[in-house]
């Protein structure tokens, strides 16, 4: 069709967060992304020149998809999904078992959970959960 712009799948996404550490800790060793660019520490000559780049952040990267973690947010700010902007946040999963595993290991770890919806509409299935500052994060599954 003219006058459209032929875009693809979603290059990188970038959330802003309070605490730098303790999101990438969550996206690593939960979601399973990898460091693919971290900011030079402070004092390091390339560190002024990357900020305006990385905002003292991180990038991560899991399959196509990157991540980037931009810690500017104050101290004690939390997520709201009713203000405008970001609603939440949906990765796949290839299956019903993989969410059943997911709920088993957010109980082991202690990370609160909704519980897992049918949304027959749509062919899948939903697993509802917050990132450190309250950031939704869904676990899609598609209905067999």
């Amino acid at each position: 069709m003219a006058g459209l712009i032929a875009t693809g799948g979603i290059h990188h996404l970038r959330l802003t967060v309070t605490d730098v550490e303790r999101s990438r800790e969550f996206y690593t060793s939960l979601l399973g992304f990898e460091v693919a660019v971290e900011s030079p520490p402070p004092g390091d000559p390339a560190a002024e020149a990357l900020y305006p780049v990385l905002f003292g952040g991180v990038v991560m990267i899991r399959g196509n998809l990157l991540l980037g973690l931009r810690p500017v947010a104050p101290a004690g700010d939390r997520f709201d999904e009713d203000r405008v902007g970001l609603d939440h946040l949906s990765f796949n999963v290839s299956s019903r078992d993989e969410l059943d595993e997911a709920v088993r290991l957010f109980d082991e770890r202690g990370i609160p959970h909704g519980e897992i919806k049918t949304l027959e509409g749509f062919g899948i299935y939903v697993l509802p959960f917050r990132d450190p500052d309250n950031i939704q994060v869904e676990l899609t599954a598609p209905m067999a």
